[in-house]
């Protein structure tokens, strides 16, 4: 999802030369293969939109998950090093516990409650441990095309039934693939090129372009407002027009494998993004994947 969105974006920019890598082209866990096309290409930005981000499973395939979220970002983040490129990496809401109701800045202690966390968490900490140059970026519950997401799952289950329910004592902030993207290429890529071509397509409202390189480090990156599975799942059946009737249930009466943190909210105290409140994030992606 991410992946696909940030290839959109960057193609065809003359600016720069753009190496876009699937899993059956580069496998992350592999420090062999990150290091040969690392030393090919000598890139001077990484992105990194690898992960293994399903939730549950990962409690099961606890290996996949540590190669992929965890171990790979050893290979590289030694590669960046080495070839003096500067990396940014996703990380998630989930390397919190959830207890604390006012939400979590940058700084506040990890404690992941999950596998899918843990091995999320070991991604950042390798990073940090063997490269300086690096954003790591946390965000939470994203949507977007080309990948499932909550808001594809709901639409297609109220195609398939009368009524639903949904979870609402776990709160956070929707992202939308799009908006994140375009966020990350405003503060931290674009201060690295002469321009980014006028041709992309900006979904951000009032957006402001920051020309100087912000510090490296972990920043919070959202879009605006915080919400519930719940509430979120309304709002998408009443943008689209879906009548169904949505019931509350607790976390604890759906039971899954991976518990979820109760408070995802992310909290951001080093730059004003300003990205828009993510009703609006998800009437744009209604209007462009269903409502069309």
């Amino acid at each position: 999802m991410l992946g696909s969105c940030f290839l959109k974006r960057l193609s065809g920019d003359q600016d720069f030369e753009v190496f876009a890598f699937g899993k059956d082209d580069l496998d992350v866990s592999i420090h062999s293969q990150v290091e040969e096309v690392f030393k090919h290409i000598s890139p001077d930005f990484v992105i990194n939109c690898a992960a293994y981000t399903a939730v549950d499973d990962c409690e099961t395939n606890r290996e996949e998950a540590l190669k992929v979220n965890g171990d790979a970002l050893e290979s590289i983040a030694r590669a960046c090093k080495k070839e003096n490129a500067a990396l940014v990496h996703f990380s998630t809401d989930y390397v919190f516990d959830g207890k604390n109701e006012d939400g979590y800045e940058e700084s506040h202690l990890t404690a992941p409650i999950n596998f899918y966390g843990q091995s999320k968490l070991l991604g950042e900490e390798n990073i940090q441990k063997y490269m300086s140059d690096y954003y790591i970026i946390r965000t939470s519950w994203l949507f977007g095309e080309d990948g499932g997401n909550f808001v594809d799952t709901m639409l297609r289950l109220a195609s398939e039934k009368s009524e639903l329910s949904v979870i609402y004592d776990q709160i956070g902030s929707p992202t939308y693939a799009n908006d994140l993207c375009e966020a990350v290429l405003t503060y931290f890529l674009s201060p690295y090129l002469a321009t980014l071509e006028k041709h992309h397509h900006r979904s951000l409202e009032n957006c402001v372009t920051e020309k100087k390189k912000n510090p490296f480090g972990i920043y919070h990156l959202t879009n605006s407002g915080v919400t519930n599975w719940h509430e979120f799942a309304k709002e998408i059946f009443s943008q689209s027009g879906t009548d169904i009737n949505v019931n509350k249930v607790t976390s604890d009466e759906f039971k899954r494998p991976a518990k979820r943190p109760h408070v995802s909210v992310l909290l951001n105290t080093k730059l004003d993004f300003n990205l828009r409140p993510w009703q609006k994030a998800l009437k744009s992606y209604l209007d462009l994947t269903f409502l069309a």
